[in-house]
């Protein structure tokens, strides 16, 4: 029987689909959409901001913020930060923690609560303290009777932003616990640690850039809230009136300079914020990389 030889290069060539250059084109298309969209959505109106915030110079800018009003409304603003992004990180370690590395019934259930102020508008969660704590509310009444004021004060501005913000530490550790598993945690009990032991010397360091990472969403959600705030608070001016709150009134009073002013502060610490998320994703990357 005759052997047939032949080589790899005789053999006939596939004919290749002509779309490369079709990939390129569509390609450089989305790009170009994607760039127009955030020119003309972001970042024509930031820059149109800090445009209007200095029109009529630095001293006019400057000056917006020796209104007390502006400084209490940042004075608010601030501490109710202060007080809900540490509350808010507890709780996302925890619930993340109790998620991702624990199994009961009521798992399912726990995680549809923490999506539940995605879902919710904000109006309505504000509605709902009024409903809870107004004075005409389930426990209005018996909270009247010891002097305890909740809604139109600082406990229900809290109360709001923390029902907003929650989710934000919580969702950003829950996948990445639930990827890295149970081993290392399992290894080191069996090793003999503790389980607070365990928990801060290999969970905590395995999620610390989630961690931040949700720290920093939480953050810029608790500054820039409205809407669940303006409901619960009054916007009593100098009292209950947030950094969001007070812009609207000074735009309502035609008040541009101030109103921008104070945006102009708000956009800064957005830009910061965005800078930071950048940079513990480039750390992230940086790790998986090494």
């Amino acid at each position: 029987m005759p052997i047939i030889l032949f080589r790899f290069r005789d053999l006939p060539i596939p004919r290749t689909r002509k779309a490369i250059s079709e990939s390129i084109f569509m390609r450089r298309v989305c790009i170009s959409a994607a760039v127009l969209f955030l020119g003309l959505f972001l970042l024509i109106p930031l820059v149109s901001i800090f445009v209007e915030a200095f029109r009529y110079g630095l001293g006019v800018y400057l000056a917006s913020f020796t209104d007390k009003y502006a400084l209490a409304a940042i004075r608010l603003t601030l501490t109710v930060t202060v007080i809900c992004v540490p509350l808010n990180t507890i709780f996302g370690v925890a619930a993340a923690w109790v998620i991702s590395k624990h199994d009961f019934r009521a798992k399912s259930l726990l995680t549809t609560l923490i999506d539940l102020p995605f879902a919710v508008s904000p109006v309505i969660a504000g509605l709902l303290f009024i409903l809870i704590f107004g004075a005409h509310g389930y426990f209005g009444p018996w909270l009247d009777q010891r002097n305890i004021r909740i809604v139109f004060a600082l406990p229900g501005i809290v109360l709001a932003t923390l029902f907003i913000t929650f989710p934000f530490v919580a969702r950003e550790l829950i996948p990445i616990m639930q990827a890295q598993g149970r081993e290392d945690e399992y290894a080191a009990l069996t090793l003999g640690a503790s389980g607070w032991r365990t928990f801060w010397h290999v969970t905590l360091p395995n999620v610390k850039w989630g961690l931040f990472y949700g720290v920093i969403l939480c953050n810029a959600r608790a500054m820039g809230e409205f809407g669940a705030v303006a409901v619960v608070s009054g916007n009593i001016r100098g009292l209950t009136s947030t950094m969001p709150l007070y812009i609207e009134t000074l735009y309502l009073e035609y008040a541009m300079v101030s109103a921008f002013a104070l945006s102009s502060v708000l956009a800064l610490l957005a830009l910061v914020t965005l800078i930071l998320k950048n940079l513990i994703e480039w750390r992230q990357a940086a790790l998986r990389g090494a």
